[in-house]
């Protein structure tokens, strides 16, 4: 960590030398612009045309000839989307949105606070928490850029919290284009054995031939996460007389106090869950269609419209999760979790471990059809796919599983844009999940330029529940009944009028057979039909030339006895002073409110990673309350926050040691700062 911490030192002053070399150049990230001094511009696929306001180059110099065309699309979509560089929401840089809940510590065990059921068919090992800090096939974004593209960010929070991010892309040439992202985050806590640190890596590559036929993507991810685990506060009372102030003083249930300590450099793992997981997809296509060209006055562009597409995607992925104590304690584990350790020693510590590993290697053929040449974003598609699993438990027990499904899937947006409609399923034939079935279909039509846009969906997901709900996972799970078939559906509707700076949406699901964990150790499926209706809203407000004000709001109700903890309600309000000054000077500033209703937060269980139902313990807190500063110059942008100023005690000599809660005995920090920069430069 000590030489990560000295090469982005180098970087960061290298990279200053070299931005104030080529401080005239100037940086756009629009997806029509032109490329030099060529007279071409590119359509809303990417798609070379010729520009109509073109001069002549040996008359003027073009004043784009250092600029940049940057735009990219995630995996398997056809939406073209151009570079995010707002400054107001830290939550699209930071890993853990308002909407979300974490353990205390940046990296550790996080859940949404909406509710949220898998509503994806077939294998499913059945560990979440550490979802959002994951790399994935499905947020992998293929860049198409003129000019190698570089960001650079870091963080760095109380506590020696930090978090970076590096991304690198660039074309090798214009039919070939690679990135390279790599994050890491590592924070050692406020409590004991609380430290966690995250790695994650991904490569992609976009190939096309030169006439256009042939196409091809490649993903390599990895993602590792290693989070202590300290069970909980022994004694919460005591976060209010503390003796130096520090909550480290505090005994917690897991975790031995002499094999842990603060170093912020130090990411081992002695008490808490490493999970590991490496993917690698490769998808080849090879069309037939209908070639046309685009002549300028000094080049000829050869397109290449495709009707009919073969393609073959392969993925593999490799996947362990294991939990290990290195200091277990018999007592402690009795005592505090209703769980015996086998054959304890006579000094009764104890080393246990539980570990699931899986390896799967999926083939999916399919065939895709174009009806209309000029627009490559509809098509209909119909494939099938063989999964072939192997899954290892405690290195002691091994089995092999296979699965056979059908997908199938339409896309239409229309070229005017007015409509977006998108429909597709996948019906498990046989195997392991013999019988899982989804169903999905958005239909998203634009009224007017002034009135806004509307869309409406309907999903159904019949699965097999996870895999930890399964007598043959090697984690401590007890289960005392035959799981049946989680069957969810989910009616959505989404309003939204940029003009107006409003959306509005709402979300109903109607579930039966929901399975969920309701101890450390045991699980259980309600056979009883219930359902949970969510509406929300966001608005922005404009007060006055600089001042706005944005409003967010959840409101989320279940009924029919649902085995359910989450708040009624969820709000942020943000104040802001926003603007553009001195030219170059973009800047927010101003306050953040986060409120959550009284509600029975879920526990947590770090041996099997779930959160579990709880119907004794009410959490009631005070609003959480942040103060942020954010601004961007040319391509330098920085951020530097004070959050939790809510734990602010007048009657304690104004000291920040009012903690809110995050789960029944997980408590949040005080006063927290965050400074961080996102630079990006143009090669």
């Amino acid at each position: 960590m000590r030489l990560l911490g000295k090469v982005f030192v180098y970087l960061t002053v290298l990279i200053g030398l070299a931005r104030a070399e080529a401080s005239a150049q100037r940086t756009s990230t629009g997806n029509t612009q032109g490329d030099g001094n060529t007279g071409v511009a590119y359509d809303n696929q990417g798609r070379p045309i010729k520009k109509t306001n073109k001069q002549d180059s040996l008359q003027h110099r073009d004043k784009f000839v250092d600029s940049i065309t940057i735009y990219y699309r995630y995996f398997d979509s056809t939406r073209t989307r151009t570079l995010d560089s707002s400054l107001n929401d830290f939550n699209k840089r930071f890993p853990v949105p308002y909407t979300y809940e974490d353990l205390g510590n940046l990296g550790t065990a996080a859940r949404p606070l909406l509710f949220s059921p898998g509503l994806k068919a077939g294998w499913d090992a059945g560990f979440h928490q550490y979802d959002l800090y994951k790399f994935t096939i499905e947020n992998t974004k293929f860049y198409q850029t003129t000019r190698p593209f570089t960001e650079l960010g870091y963080l760095l929070g109380s506590k020696s919290e930090q978090l970076i991010n590096f991304t690198h892309t660039q074309n090798r040439k214009n039919n070939f284009n690679f990135s390279l992202e790599y994050r890491f985050s590592n924070s050692p806590g406020l409590y004991r054995t609380q430290n966690a640190s995250h790695n994650n890596v991904r490569f992609a590559t976009h190939y096309q031939s030169p006439n256009k036929r042939y196409e091809s993507f490649f993903i390599y991810l990895s993602n590792k996460h290693a989070s202590s685990e300290n069970g909980g506060l022994v004694d919460k009372g005591k976060l209010d007389s503390l003796a130096l102030g520090n909550p480290y003083e505090i005994d917690t249930r897991l975790g031995s106090p002499i094999l842990f300590n603060t170093n912020p450099f130090n990411t081992k793992v002695n008490t808490g869950n490493i999970y590991k997981e490496t993917n690698i997809m490769y998808r080849h296509q090879y069309d037939l269609g209908t070639k046309d060209s685009l002549v300028t006055d000094s080049v000829t562009y050869h397109l290449f419209y495709p009707r009919f597409r073969m393609q073959h995607t392969l993925l593999f992925t490799s996947n362990e999760y294991m939990f290990m104590d290195n200091a277990a304690v018999d007592s402690v584990y009795k005592q505090y979790f209703n769980y015996a350790i086998a054959n304890p020693s006579a000094n009764g510590v104890d080393t246990i471990m539980f570990k699931d590993k899986w390896t799967k290697l999926s083939n999916e053929f399919s065939l895709i059809s174009f009806p209309d040449k000029n627009n490559q974003s509809q098509y209909a598609k119909v494939g099938a796919i063989i999964q072939n699993l192997f899954y290892k438990g405690n290195d002691t027990i091994s089995h092999t599983y296979y699965n056979v499904s059908l997908v199938g899937e339409y896309r239409n947006r229309t070229r005017n844009n007015i409509w977006d409609i998108i429909a597709n399923g996948q019906l498990y034939l046989n195997g392991l999940n013999g019988g899982d079935y989804q169903a999905y279909i958005s239909l998203k039509r634009q009224l007017s330029k002034t009135i806004g846009s509307l869309q409406l969906g309907f999903q159904n997901v019949n699965k097999t529940p996870s895999f930890i709900y399964s007598n043959s996972t090697s984690l401590p799970v007890q289960l005392h009944q035959t799981f049946k078939k989680e069957n969810t559906i989910h009616l959505f509707a989404v309003y939204e009028n940029p003009l107006a700076k409003v959306k509005l949406g709402g979300d109903y699901y109607l579930v039966n057979n929901y399975a969920y964990s309701d101890s450390f150790f045991t699980v259980k499926q309600d056979a009883t039909l219930f359902n949970v209706l969510h509406v929300y809203g966001e608005k922005r407000f404009d007060l006055s030339k600089h001042w706005h004000y944005y409003a967010e709001l959840h409101l989320q109700q279940a009924t029919g006895g649902a085995p359910l903890n989450m708040p009624q309600l969820i709000t942020r309000h943000r104040i802001a002073y926003e603007g553009n000054f001195y030219t170059n000077l973009f800047l927010s500033t101003g306050f953040e409110i986060r409120y959550l209703s009284n509600y029975k937060a879920p526990n947590y269980s770090p041996f099997t990673g779930q959160f579990f139902y709880q119907d004794n313990y009410t959490l009631s807190n005070r609003p959480d309350v942040n103060f942020f500063f954010h601004f961007r110059i040319r391509s330098f942008k920085a951020f530097v926050r004070l959050e939790n100023l809510n734990t602010l005690s007048p009657s304690k000599g104004f000291s920040f040691n009012h903690y809110n809660f995050k789960l029944v005995d997980y408590p949040a920090t005080g006063l927290w700062t965050h400074v961080g920069i996102w630079w990006n430069f143009v090669n």
